[in-house]
């Protein structure tokens, strides 16, 4: 798909139906995230893909907002290797990217996707046996959309240009 496309027509799905994703797909949106720039190229992730009926179970113990979808990815950054400079810690932008990756990846694929950050990271560390050093920043829900599901109404609403950007 033409990237222009890709942008301008993805939008969060929050109702997925029970179609799982084909591997071929799984791997190429994968694949995004593995290419994603980070900081100092440090890698500073690992991303858990939750597939199984009891990994799913543990995702909506911390977030009501899977919305049905059959995978889920979590980007976790690793604190003990991530760049920092003057006590800033690039480990939550280093992750958006990553996600961000993976979300167009996603649509150029034909998947559907939201962005999740509202979900307790302690459960997920919890449930799933992360390290002391892995933090879940964000989860990716994945999968096709149910049928008749449409963009949020807000979807085109975008300010102008001229609101957004300053030359100086």
């Amino acid at each position: 798909m033409e990237f222009t496309k890709v942008i301008k027509e993805r939008f969060s799905t929050r109702k997925f139906s029970n179609k799982q994703i084909e591997k071929e797909k799984l791997n190429n949106i994968l694949e995004a995230a593995r290419i994603a720039p980070t900081a100092k190229n440090l890698q500073s992730f690992k991303i858990l893909v939750i597939e199984s009926e009891e990994g799913l179970k543990k995702v909506d113990k911390a977030s009501n907002c899977r919305f049905n979808a059959p995978t889920v990815i979590i980007v976790c950054g690793d604190k003990d290797n991530s760049y920092s400079h003057f006590d800033h810690s690039f480990i939550d932008i280093d992750t958006s990217i990553v996600t961000t990756h993976m979300m167009l990846a996603a649509t150029n694929e034909g998947i559907d996707s939201i962005w999740i950050g509202l979900f307790d990271p302690d459960i997920i560390k919890e449930e799933f046996y992360l390290p002391a050093n892995y933090t879940p920043i964000t989860m990716l829900p994945l999968g096709y959309r149910e049928e008749g599901v449409k963009p949020s109404h807000l979807h085109d609403k975008r300010k102008q240009i001229e609101e957004l950007v300053e030359y100086r």
